[in-house]
């Protein structure tokens, strides 16, 4: 068997006495497209920020491709090949699209900020950008302030941002939050087109975005994994309808 892209085993964290997630424990293969679904407080951001470096686990091993991450700080392990978006749309207001895509290019192709070099003069970064613009569909826009985009057209630049750097493995935290249904259909489109060859494991509320895109969907209800399996069999699963789903879950493909 290959080894996993991403591994948690046992992972927990604590905030005080106050124990947030655990032991959870997941193998993501490596090309896979996974989501963490539950209810609101059940620990999934906060999963996402001990995957990526923002808070260290209590307890328990992180793995990336096989190699312990847990304790790197966020730069290191997006080095490594990981990257990941927030809840809160990052990107630089007062940049065009294009400057923006730029800035997220330049340090994973062994560039540092130099305030003496022009950026235009670096031609892999043009190179990496310019076909990043043509992935995320905002050439059209390159040259206008990101603040100025439609707040569908700021999540398409954040998503250009995640995967500028060419990480393979790819965490998307509530992707289409905030997004109409037509909007959020077309975010599919392009997380589905953007991460094809990548691992993805994204939190998502909308049912019909994570049955849409996900391979295997976990369940995190109150820090623990209480079901992890294909869209169809945790639809059915009457642990996760009772505790999660309800029954107003979407048809699915």
């Amino acid at each position: 068997m290959s080894r996993p892209a991403l591994a948690l085993d046992h992972v927990c964290k604590s905030f005080g006495s106050v124990e947030i997630l655990r032991g959870v424990t997941l193998e993501i293969p490596t090309g896979e497209r996974w989501a963490v679904i539950g209810p609101n407080g059940a620990g999934k951001s906060l999963l996402l920020n001990v995957m990526s470096g923002f808070a260290d686990p209590s307890a328990g091993t992180i793995h990336l491709h096989g190699e312990k991450i847990n304790g790197l700080q966020p730069c290191a392990i997006n080095r490594r090949g990981l990257s990941r978006s927030f809840q809160i749309t990052n990107i630089f207001p007062r940049l065009s699209v294009y400057e923006n895509l730029q800035c997220a290019v330049l340090w994973s192709l062994g560039h540092r900020y130099c305030f003496w070099r022009r950026l235009g003069a670096l031609n892999d970064v043009r190179q990496r950008a310019e076909c990043v613009l043509e992935q995320i569909g905002l050439s059209h826009r390159r040259a206008v302030g990101a603040g100025l985009l439609t707040y569908a057209e700021q999540r398409a630049l954040e998503l250009g941002i995640t995967i500028a750097g060419d990480a393979d493995v790819i965490l998307l935290d509530e992707p289409t939050a905030g997004m109409s249904r037509s909007e959020a259909g077309a975010a599919v489109d392009l997380i589905r087109s953007i991460t094809v060859g990548k691992t993805l494991l994204m939190v998502e509320h909308d049912m019909h975005v994570v049955f849409s895109l996900a391979d295997r969907v976990a369940v995190l209800v109150q820090g623990e994994i209480i079901a992890c399996d294909t869209p169809s069999n945790v639809r059915r699963n009457a642990l996760v309808q009772n505790a999660y789903l309800g029954n107003d879950t979407p048809a699915g493909p």
